[in-house]
């Protein structure tokens, strides 16, 4: 994993179902060091369950940034779940976006279902200046690759977990995930880590893996 961006992560503490406290966030991404990697974006839910606001986000972002003083260079964004919560803060501008040119909005569905006006969300996306990227789309159990074909026709981007790789979300995921690599379909990828119990999973990719 050596020089790899990790594209999303649930390591900002205490926030949302992720990591709680920050000596935590560091224990983690000191393994992060040690596996070669070089950026790791901090995407933690925001949803109506979890009605994170920006600002708050940001100063824990920040306290993360004064705490830890090692080589993985830090980003903030969130992942959106696509709810009424997810319209309010797009039709304001309100938002954590992804990548260096802020220009790509991480968002998620239900596993089973997909929000009643996806197509509309995803053009009022693109309306607003912003890539859609939809994170782990191997895991909706909605999805087939007919979805898969028409999203990326219209400029969906896909973020793979690289856990689906060996089997964390169950053998569909993966064999989902392994026709998206042979197609080309994914742009970025990410641990989508939680706990440290996920370093394992991530440190059986490092070995026996090669990284998109």
């Amino acid at each position: 994993m050596e020089g790899s961006t990790d594209y999303h992560s649930h390591i900002l503490p205490g926030v949302d179902d992720g990591v709680r406290e920050l000596k935590v966030s560091l224990s983690i991404l000191s393994s992060f060091e040690r596996m070669g990697v070089s950026d790791l974006w901090c995407t933690p839910h925001i949803m109506e369950d979890m009605p994170n606001t920006t600002e708050d986000l940001r100063r824990r972002f920040d306290e993360l940034q004064v705490a830890y003083q090692g080589s993985v260079r830090l980003h903030l964004a969130a992942e959106y779940m696509m709810d009424t919560l997810f319209v309010t803060r797009l039709e304001a501008n309100d938002l954590l976006p992804l990548g260096e040119a802020g220009d790509q909005l991480l968002v998620e569905t239900s596993y089973f279902n997909p929000p009643s006006d996806f197509e509309q969300l995803l053009e009022e996306i693109q309306s607003k200046g912003y890539f859609p990227v939809l994170a782990h789309p191997e895991r909706y159990t909605y999805m087939d690759e007919k979805d898969y074909k028409e999203l990326k026709n219209k400029g969906v981007r896909f973020q793979l977990n690289l856990g689906s790789l060996v089997d964390v979300y169950g053998k569909t995921a993966r064999k989902k995930a392994e026709w998206m690599l042979k197609m080309g379909f994914y742009d970025m990828h990410g641990s989508d880590i939680h706990s440290p119990r996920m370093l394992s999973t991530e440190a059986k990719i490092a070995k026996n893996l090669k990284i998109v």
